[in-house]
């Protein structure tokens, strides 16, 4: 079995993105399932590209989007993604759409496919906070989302996918009062709790 698990490069003015932080860390191998790498521009565009590219690599049976959403205290995979780009601030490359589709041939959304709830209940076990999100937002992690889950749709039917996000790390909010944040440590745990029940899933 392989899975492929992506993270974003840091954004909006931070100099570390925790989903690209822990996706590092997390192992090469889970439950005798292959990890496969990948890291995201966060682009508008180029993140689908680069993710697709990378799909069309191996013959994965799973992907696994992770991304920072700031201000949030759990992890939290997303159970839809929609058919809407609207930036609320310009992407790495100064790039700002605004009220525009991921796809003009797509549908209004599409939902996740992974096993969402089963992904919290192990991360709960593991001590790890996290919770269902029913909005992944309109920024470069919904895009993504989006047009993977598009992909998936067109190309890779027999694969499943989704998003989930991470909440700042604590070195990100020594600045900012009051703001959620976990360690590296629990993120990189909350992952791979999730892993292993996207892979539970599959068996």
């Amino acid at each position: 079995m392989k899975i492929l698990l992506t993270g974003f490069e840091p954004f909006g003015g931070e100099t570390i993105n925790p989903a690209q932080e822990a996706v590092q860390l997390v192992k090469d191998e889970i439950k005798g399932a292959q990890i496969v790498k990948c890291y995201v521009p966060v682009v508008f565009g180029k993140a689908i590209d680069t993710v697709h590219e990378a799909l069309k690599k191996d013959d994965f049976d799973a992907v696994l989007l992770i991304g920072q959403a700031g201000g949030r205290y759990e992890i939290t995979p997303e159970r839809i993604g929609i058919n809407c780009d609207d930036g609320r601030i310009p992407d790495n490359e100064g790039n700002q759409p605004v009220d525009q589709p991921v796809r003009a041939d797509g549908p209004a959304a599409y939902f996740s496919t992974l096993p969402i709830k089963k992904m919290v209940e192990y991360m709960k076990a593991a001590n790890v906070p996290a919770a269902i999100s029913n909005s992944a937002g309109t920024y470069v992690c919904n895009h993504l989302m989006y047009g993977v889950l598009y992909y998936l749709d067109k190309e890779f039917p027999n694969m499943i996918g989704g998003f989930m996000h991470v909440p700042y790390l604590h070195e990100q909010v020594m600045n900012k009062k009051e703001t959620a944040s976990l360690s590296k440590e629990d993120v990189v745990k909350g992952i791979e709790a999730s892993l292993e029940a996207i892979i539970d899933s599959l068996a």
